[in-house]
């Protein structure tokens, strides 16, 4: 019988059914990082969203024969240890293909047509006062006939395409892979960061994209573009972007996705100064999060297991 150990189930705000095979099951709200090893002693099957399971905490775990992840992303899992033992590792694929690029659209929407600043314009009364039935302090830009430079096309990159084409957008994508889209103009990406008017990253991070964009790609791209990061916030140097914003290098930038998160105090991109900018939008890693998204995910999360269970285990890395 399989011991099956959630190590963070408040991550997840969905119905976690419990799988249809004979097993004991636990969970925990969170677990911290010393308590991985004690917590998933002798448990066939852990389940995390975010706790990392590294390879000195892998070797602890003799019984361990699964890891199944709770989201997209494995960085937090050491897969060559998983590998190297044979504990089979799967994770959830394309649950959020309306959440996180309508998330996408939101974020370009509210840069372009300064959503923050009008806002925080009304609030101090500057409408109130206004001689005129409208302010215009902040120009507005459509995000019809301008080009969207999409960095990885996966499933998610494809969507937010498809959606921006609604748009009236242009769109060209940077990937290895070449798609087989007519509609979509392949560029190499220091192409696709001069010529973009917004550029979107969907893609995850690895030791070759860490810090692709970086002070020289930023300095790159038009002043007048848009940055936006759903993916994984280790793509962009953070320091980098903060000094790009404050000194007005590029037009704005969306991020949903720090390189620490939980972040902390002193990351760049959270001082006054650079919240403060109305055309920086910063928002707690929830793109992925809309009810509909969560409740797919926890089914998908336990279809991995039991298909693992069954024999014949799917969406395996």
């Amino acid at each position: 019988m399989h011991t099956i150990v959630f190590l963070d189930r408040d991550s997840l705000m969905a119905e976690v059914r419990r799988p249809s095979f004979d097993h004991d099951w636990r969970e925990y709200p969170a677990t911290g990082a010393d308590q991985v090893a004690e917590r998933l002693r002798g448990a066939s099957i852990a389940i995390t969203n975010k706790v990392p399971l590294r390879a000195a905490t892998i070797a602890q775990l003799p019984d361990l024969k699964m890891v199944a992840i709770a989201a997209t992303g494995t960085d937090n899992v050491d897969l060559d240890a998983c590998r190297a033992r044979g504990i089979v590792v799967a994770n959830i694929r394309n649950y959020s293909l309306v959440s996180v690029p309508e998330h996408v659209i939101s974020l370009m929407l509210a840069l372009r047509r300064q959503l923050r600043a009008y806002s925080a314009d009304v609030e101090a009364g500057l409408w109130q006062k206004s001689s005129r039935f409208c302010l215009l302090d902040h120009p507005i830009a459509d995000l019809a006939g301008s080009r969207l430079g999409i960095v990885g096309y996966g499933a998610l990159g494809r969507k937010v395409a498809q959606l921006c084409r609604a748009f009236g957008m242009q769109v060209c994508v940077a990937t290895r892979t070449p798609p087989d889209d007519p509609d979509v103009t392949v560029l190499p990406l220091d192409e696709l960061l001069r010529s973009a008017d917004v550029i979107s990253l969907h893609l995850p991070l690895t030791e070759q994209t860490r810090h692709m964009i970086g002070a020289a790609e930023l300095a790159s791209m038009k002043r007048s573009a848009l940055l936006i990061n759903t993916a994984r916030g280790g793509l962009v140097d953070e320091a980098a972007l903060a000094h790009a914003l404050q000194e007005g290098l590029i037009g704005g930038a969306g991020f949903d996705v720090l390189s620490q998160e939980p972040p902390l105090p002193d990351n760049p991109l959270l001082s006054p100064e650079v919240l403060a900018l109305p055309n920086f939008i910063l928002t707690p890693h929830v793109a992925w999060a809309s009810a509909g998204a969560m409740q797919t995910l926890a089914d998908m999360l336990i279809e991995n297991i039991e298909a693992y269970a069954s024999g014949q285990a799917i969406n395996t890395l």
